[in-house]
């Protein structure tokens, strides 16, 4: 099985965030975790181009999708 093609940084980059490991980690823990009835694209602090692109990617199950949902599981986490 191929890894990912995209990594946590270059998806937060590619949503417009700060991509560096710590801002990622900050990030995680001021949004986590998600109550488990919101998908991903749908939580609050998505601006609405960013959850867009996270939707389609899900639905299309496009190169993005894994990295993705990587990180839908670690803002639905409790740590």
């Amino acid at each position: 099985m191929e890894s990912s093609i995209h990594s946590l940084n270059n998806l937060f980059a590619q949503l417009g965030l700060p991509s560096e490991q710590a801002a990622i980690e900050h990030f995680i823990q001021t949004h986590s975790p998600l109550a488990t009835n919101i998908l991903l694209s749908d939580a609050p602090f998505w601006t609405s181009a960013q959850a867009s692109f996270l939707r389609e990617e899900i639905l299309n199950d496009a190169d993005w999708a894994e990295v993705i949902d990587q990180l839908n599981a670690k803002l639905h986490s409790k740590n």
